[in-house]
This record gives C-alpha cells, sequence and structure tokens, in this order.
C-alpha cells in the first residue's frame, strides 16, 4: 500500500484499526470457499462516516476495496481478488433501535445473527432468517448474500425481512432506502436492489429488519426412509398438501452414516434419506400438522417416525442435521459445499441427478438440502492437492449446475455468486440481462472499485 494512502487510512480509523502485516493479510485473504487472495491493507472502521472517507480515499486513487463480516460465505464473495483495501465490518455491532410496539431493529453491519436473535428474543420477537452460521455471520453478510436458512421453507430469506439499509456508495456518498414502516411503496424498491449484490454496489452499514412475534408452539418430526425416492417424495407430498413446515431438511446415506460415524447417536445405517421437518403455531394447529405429516411419511415408506414430545426430544433430533457440515468438513482438507434450488416437484430428480454425478466421477457426494424450499446443498468432501481428484470435482460441480438450471432451477438459493458461480452466470443470464447488470454497476461504480472481479466483470 502506498505509504501516503496508508498515512491517510490510519488518520481515519485510528492506528489500532488499520493492518498490514503478512500475518494480518493472511487472515483476511479467504473465506469458507476454496479461493484465496491477499489484500494490500485491512481496515477496521466504526461508523458509517468512517467508511465514507475510506471510500472517498479509494475512489480517488482508484483503489479495489473489498467489504467484508465474518467471511462465513461459502462462494468466494469476500475474496479480495484484486488486491487493495479490505473493508472488515466487523466492529459496527451495535443494535441501535429495537422497536416492540412496531416490531422492528435497526442494526449496525457488524452485528451478528445470533446477537440480534438473543436481544429480540427478550421482547418476545424473533428474526426469522437464520443461516447455519448464525452464531458467526454478520448481518451486513447476510444481506449481502441474501442469506436463508432452514426456516426459509416459511419464513423466506433476508430480502422478505429487511425494510431499510444505510449504504456508502463507492464515491463515499451516504443513501438511505426504504425506513421503518410496514408498507413502503414510495417510489422504486432500491432495498431489494442492494440486498444480494454481494458488496458491487455499495458498502451497507445499517440494516432496518422487520421482527415477528415467537410462534407459541412448535413441533419436530424425525422420519426414516430405506430409499432415497421415499424421502424426496416426501418432501413433495407435504408441500403440496397444503402445510407449510417452518423446516424441512433432508439428508442422504453419506451424510448420515459420516455423522453416525463421528457422533455415535443411533443414526440407522440402512437407510438412504432422513428427512427432519418443524412446524410452528398454536399448539392444536401445530399436532394436527405434526400428525398428517406422520402419515404421509409413513404412506411413502419411511421405516421409522418420531415426534418430539418435549424440548429436550426435538433438540435431540437436531443434532444429527447441525452437525452435518462440521462432520464433512473435518473428513478432508476440503468440503466444496455447492447450493441450488429447484421447484420443490423436481427435487426428487435433483436428488437423484446429484448421486448419478458422484457415482460417474467416483466422488464422495453428501446431500444436505432445505428440501422444503427445493435448496439443496451437495456436499463433495475432497483434497484440492489431488490434481486428479479436482478435476473430477469441477466437472462434477458444473454438472451439477446444468443439472439444476435444466430442472427450472438456479444457481443460488442463498450463499450467491461470487467467484465460484461467476463462469455459470450465463446459464441464468442472457446478454441483455448481463448488459443491464454492468450498467447498473457502471452507473454506481464508474471506476469498477468496488469488490472487482466478480459478477459483473
Amino acid at each position: 500500500m502506498d505509504g501516503k494512502i496508508a498515512q491517510r487510512l490510519r488518520a481515519i480509523v485510528g492506528e489500532d484499526n488499520y493492518l498490514d502485516s503478512v500475518e494480518d493479510l493472511i487472515n483476511y485473504s479467504y473465506d469458507a470457499s476454496v479461493d484465496e487472495a491477499l489484500p494490500e491493507a485491512v481496515v477496521l472502521p466504526e461508523t458509517t462516516e468512517e467508511i465514507a472517507e475510506i471510500m472517498k480515499l479509494a475512489n480517488s486513487a482508484g483503489i479495489p476495496v473489498t467489504p467484508r463480516g465474518a467471511g462465513t460465505n461459502l462462494s468466494g464473495g469476500t475474496i479480495p481478488h484484486k488486491g487493495g483495501i479490505v473493508i472488515a465490518l466487523t466492529r459496527m455491532k451495535k443494535i441501535l433501535e429495537l422497536s416492540k410496539e412496531n416490531r422492528y431493529a435497526i442494526v449496525e453491519a457488524g452485528l451478528t445473527n445470533l446477537e440480534l436473535q438473543n436481544e429480540a428474543h427478550k421482547l418476545g420477537l424473533f428474526y426469522p432468517p437464520d443461516p447455519a452460521s448464525w452464531a458467526v455471520s454478520t448481518m451486513g453478510g447476510n444481506v449481502g448474500e441474501n442469506a436463508g436458512g432452514p426456516r426459509g421453507v416459511k419464513y423466506g430469506v433476508t430480502r422478505d425481512w429487511i425494510l431499510g439499509l444505510k449504504i456508502v456508495l463507492a464515491d463515499g456518498r451516504i443513501i438511505n432506502t426504504g425506513g421503518i414502516t410496514a408498507k413502503n411503496v414510495t417510489g422504486v424498491d432500491m432495498t431489494s436492489l442492494f440486498c444480494g449484490s454481494e458488496g458491487l454496489l455499495g458498502i451497507v452499514s445499517e440494516i432496518t429488519v422487520k421482527l415477528l412475534p415467537i410462534p407459541p408452539f412448535r413441533q419436530s418430526i424425525q422420519a426414516f426412509f430405506p430409499r432415497i425416492d421415499g424421502a424426496s417424495g416426501t418432501v413433495t407430498r407435504i408441500i403440496g398438501s397444503g402445510i407449510v413446515p417452518v423446516a424441512l431438511e433432508l439428508m442422504d446415506s453419506v451424510v448420515i452414516n459420516m455423522v453416525e460415524d463421528s457422533k455415535k447417536i443411533g443414526l440407522p445405517r440402512n437407510v438412504q434419506g432422513v428427512l427432519l421437518i418443524m412446524v410452528d403455531g398454536p399448539e392444536s394447529e401445530c399436532r394436527r400438522q405434526s400428525s398428517m405429516i406422520e402419515e404421509i411419511c409413513i404412506d411413502q415408506g419411511a421405516s421409522h417416525v418420531d415426534v418430539a414430545g418435549t424440548a429436550d426430544e426435538e433438540e435431540a433430533l437436531w443434532v444429527a442435521r447441525r452437525a452435518a457440515f462440521g462432520v464433512m468438513s473435518q473428513k478432508l482438507p476440503n468440503c466444496i459445499l455447492e447450493d441450488v434450488t429447484v421447484p420443490v416437484s423436481r427435487l426428487p430428480e435433483m436428488i437423484k441427478g446429484i448421486i448419478k454425478i458422484g457415482e460417474t466421477y467416483d466422488l464422495t457426494i453428501g446431500v444436505l438440502a432445505h428440501a422444503g424450499d427445493g435448496n439443496t446443498h451437495p456436499m463433495i468432501v475432497t483434497d484440492k492437492r489431488d490434481t486428479d481428484e479436482w478435476e473430477r470435482v469441477e466437472k462434477a460441480v458444473s454438472d451439477i449446475f446444468h443439472l439444476a438450471v435444466d430442472l427450472g432451477g438456479t444457481l443460488s438459493g442463498e450463499h450467491g455468486i461470487g467467484l465460484s458461480k461467476k463462469p455459470f452466470m450465463h446459464l441464468i443470464y442472457n446478454e441483455h440481462e448481463f448488459q443491464l447488470l454492468r450498467e447498473l454497476k457502471q452507473i454506481l461504480d464508474p471506476k469498477g472499485i468496488l469488490n472487482p472481479g466478480k459478477i459483473t466483470d
């Protein structure tokens, strides 16, 4: 980093919040994907105004800027691909307002999802989006990636719960979108434009979110299926029945056996699939829906169905699901967790296709899915240093993306595009649509300094 630029950055954020040692730069060179690139400097601002001053400096000097939260994203969206400055927002973690009467919260971008949940719960409220990384992932990162989670079946993704944003543009201007009202249709919906833009159009510093009252009751059901077709077919039947579960998760035999190898919790090794379903609402309605779900599972060939009767029993049912990614990640040096979504009715074809792709390329691919909304997470355990296997991994990933699109699906349900899916954007966007994205980027960031090398480049 140029000495004069470094000196001015130190003056903006303070000496302790400017990092450029090799050890520090390495810490900000990667996220939860497999890509890496070193920045030239890392700054940790504490206010929106500091971000604005950093952007004015970077814009005048033409320096690339990559914003990031905790770096938990899985698609390489926070890799500083062109070097330059990383703006880490993890110091900005205040809850600025939390209104029980109006059911909203205004938070800074570096607050973790779980910290917001904990404070909202004290008022009998909750924030529905619940990415698996919620204990550490930041609200700003959730907005940037438009994150979802297991509750997405009933409650949707981050975009569905954002009322407004405070954003610093590439030239340092500060803008506000949306507001605190439940209804707001004044003009173009710029809030949705920035949500999911992965830091390409501006840096989100504050977020206003909707909150809901905590449901009075919830219940979980676990069902084991000797055949994977029975599990995936059950998903279609449940959704088609009119029930809207909070969560409807699927794990295949690869995941089940790896979890059992690690946790020894008594999961049956001879089944091809397990479903975990949660419903919430009034107790009588929950029990009615649970009974219907149990009947559908048995009708679809489930060998065993558990319905949680207590909070402890419910917690026990979710142990395997919560452990799945961590267990798979420990198996080999790399675990590629992909994220494609298909219409729920095409889920059985998608899951069978993933299993076949694993067999074709002789790879270990486990299937984890937020099945109720068609969002599948094929997990490939591999070692990137094995060049032959890595070539097969890349072919398998390409086949998975093509299969999802062929089935009417899309490249991402909740993890974004980043570096890893950029080469496949042509499967979704035609040239006219791509050009519109580039023109939008050009208007908001004419020098192309915000998170360069991603989606629109």
